[in-house]
């Protein structure tokens, strides 16, 4: 089926299923999917929507999901739970962060457009078909193959609705970290689509690397599951980690302190750690160990990303900085 003829309403109700839908052509005659996953309960109640795999290098999400699948008894659910495990699956089947059809990253193209190329084209699908129909969103990310972040849920930190469903949801999801974003949230990404929808929503990070941890996806099935039962979609008591850090600021991962040279980053400070202006964090080598350019910190706060994979190019990104959460703010 074509995902523009999949109709969420006409999904049965105490009832589980998987469908794959078509997106668009593929070049070797196939089409590009979208594996869904959905729990619709015996009860009238909220809409959950939880995407994973945006980017394609990200794993702990996918694993999440289907564990999140299994634990839901239908009978037991009020409302609806929609879940997309790998939505980029071009960059998922080339073991990298972005579409390598067109080389563009899904995490900034939503709304999307339908008659784009095929990354524009899933957001727009995605936006249309699953984040409309929704009453929250989850968007579970990762620091990638290339960048640590340390396990985390990200919220929109304003004093309006939105805001406060959104700081309350990610309570519930008993992350070690929250990260809250004040308005405006940087465009293009589903979180920024759901916000000028009127739709409450979180997202994750973790420590990125090739795998896949087990303590995170835990994390991640506990917290999601925590959220619905914030929501009233399920009873049952709250499973959450001690939380450690409140931290907030922009989140736009786009806007790091770069690489000014290709070489070998070899970092001086640890994730967390509280740095000021101008402080070193780091050199870039070359293959023999010389200096060729130190890394400073551009701002006072707590580092909340680093580059984890060594080798860099000019341009890439290094690390950011956040700050502390203060309550009067």
């Amino acid at each position: 089926m074509h995902i523009r003829d999949f109709e969420i309403d006409q999904l049965p109700p105490a009832e589980k299923q998987s469908v794959w839908l078509d997106i668009a052509p593929r070049a070797d005659g196939g089409n590009w999917r979208l594996p869904l996953l959905t729990v619709i309960g015996a009860e009238e109640g909220p809409t959950l929507l939880v995407l994973a795999g945006v980017h394609g290098d990200e794993y702990e999400g996918i694993a999440a999901i289907p564990q999140i699948f299994r634990a839901i008894n239908p009978e037991d659910l009020r409302g609806r739970l929609l879940m997309a495990p790998i939505c980029n699956m071009p960059a998922y089947e080339a073991l990298q962060r972005s579409s390598p059809i067109d080389g563009l990253n899904l995490a900034r193209v939503f709304p999307g457009d339908a008659d784009a190329t095929i990354t524009r084209q899933i957001a727009f699908w995605l936006t249309r078909k699953l984040l409309s129909h929704a009453d929250f969103l989850i968007d579970l990310h990762t620091g990638g193959i290339a960048y640590e972040i340390p396990t985390l849920i990200g919220y929109l930190h304003d004093s309006g609705e939105l805001g406060r469903a959104s700081q309350a949801a990610a309570a519930a999801f008993g992350a070690p970290i929250m990260w809250g974003h004040p308005l405006p949230l940087p465009p293009g990404r589903s979180i920024s689509a759901a916000t000028s929808m009127g739709i409450p929503s979180l997202y994750t990070e973790a420590p990125g690397g090739a795998g896949c941890a087990p303590d995170v996806v835990e994390c991640f099935r506990d917290g999601v599951i925590n959220v619905m039962k914030h929501l009233g979609m399920i009873s049952g008591s709250l499973r959450q980690r001690r939380l450690t850090h409140h931290l907030v600021g922009d989140g736009n991962l786009d806007t790091v302190i770069d690489a000014p040279i290709d070489g070998f980053f070899q970092r001086e400070v640890s994730l967390l750690e509280r740095v000021t202006k101008s402080q070193r964090l780091g050199a870039i080598l070359d293959p023999t160990g010389l200096e060729l350019a130190p890394v400073k910190a551009d701002q006072d706060g707590a580092l909340i990303m680093l580059r984890g994979l060594p080798p860099v190019q000019a341009g890439d990104g290094i690390a950011h900085i956040t700050q502390l959460y203060q309550s009067d703010n």
